[in-house]
């Protein structure tokens, strides 16, 4: 009989030793029940926010995933039986369902969509036509409300979200600036995405660079916190606007940690900072999507895929994504 393999999440891992809080498990394939979906998945999508759900912190956006249970994540498949009207076998959806070959879903609860199978690469449905996509838009015009010619800063900016950031504010009219870790990354923000400085922070100092900005920086998309937040703060131009979309130098901490050390700054320079979640954006998505499909045929927006076969291999490209080996987006391959 066929098997489906999956991840289970049997403890709260230590930093990111994940060998020994996940177990790869085989069931049979599972039936849908009423009202459910289930999805033969091609790729699963590494987030940094998934960090969050394996934490036994309960202050986060959402509980934490029970231990015992099958690890969740994005997913990208097609439909290979259904018992909800709306989708049909062979539909290609998205979804956040199982790392495991097949995902069984509720369609509500998972947020599964379709998609459209007709793009060139259907990969980017979890790149410039993705979640990554529509959070940077959400941040950057939604939230940070940037205007052509702002100094725009980007922390994580070689990453999935941070480098559709950049280029989003580069066609926006903005100047972008990127941070990131060494100088591959940084050589590949300014020569393949257009951003005019690109600043390594483990090579540079940052809060300096930053200092040197002219006019100083009016947007900050935040992917990280912690040292790139307290950097930024000083050397926000006056009624600057942070929107937080990711705390990624905290996840793997399971207890609440210290907020900036330069708080004042918030207060001398009259800063407006605000932390964003995707889902309260979900609704206006249809209008994002346009242009960015526009962008995307156009050459104007581009991703780059940081892929490993095998859904064996998920754990090793989780930790690579947390511990910024990638560039672009890490993604899974586990179709056979």
């Amino acid at each position: 009989m066929p098997e489906n393999r999956y991840w289970r999440l049997d403890d709260h891992p230590h930093g990111n030793d994940f060998a020994a809080a996940f177990s790869l498990q085989h069931e049979p394939i599972p039936e849908p029940g009423p009202g459910q979906v289930l999805i033969q998945n091609s790729w699963l999508s590494m987030d940094a926010g998934t960090r969050m759900w394996i934490t036994p912190r309960t202050d986060g956006y959402q509980p934490p995933l029970p231990l015992g249970s099958k690890m969740v994540g994005l997913c990208l498949g097609h439909v290979v039986a259904s018992r909800d009207p709306n989708f049909t076998e062979g539909d290609l959806v998205r979804c956040f369902g199982q790392w495991a070959d097949y995902a069984l879903v509720d369609p509500a609860l998972s947020g599964l969509v379709k998609v459209d199978p007709s793009v060139a690469d259907i990969r980017e449905h979890f790149g410039t036509l993705g979640l990554n996509a529509l959070t940077a838009w959400a941040g950057l015009v939604d939230v940070a409300h940037v205007k052509p010619e702002e100094n725009v800063l980007v922390s994580a900016a070689a990453g999935a979200t941070g480098s559709l950031a950049c280029q989003i504010a580069r066609n926006l009219g903005c100047t972008v600036i990127g941070i990131a870790g060494g100088p591959e990354k940084c050589g590949y923000l300014t020569e393949e995405l257009g951003v005019a400085r690109a600043i390594d922070y483990k090579h540079d100092d940052v809060e300096k660079a930053l200092s040197e900005v002219p006019g100083g920086i009016n947007a900050y998309f935040d992917n990280v916190g912690g040292p790139m937040l307290d950097a930024a703060l000083p050397n926000m131009a006056h009624y600057g606007r942070i929107a937080i979309c990711g705390l990624v130098a905290t996840y793997d901490s399971d207890t609440p940690t210290p907020g900036p050390a330069r708080f004042d700054q918030i207060l001398m320079r009259r800063l407006t900072i605000t932390g964003f979640f995707l889902p309260d954006f979900l609704d206006r998505a249809a209008n994002y999507l346009p242009t960015l499909r526009e962008w995307l045929d156009s050459g104007k927006l581009v991703m780059r895929f940081d892929e490993t076969r095998g859904l064996e291999n998920t754990l090793s490209a989780y930790a690579g994504m947390l511990t910024g080996r990638n560039i672009g987006k890490v993604i899974v391959d586990v179709r056979g």
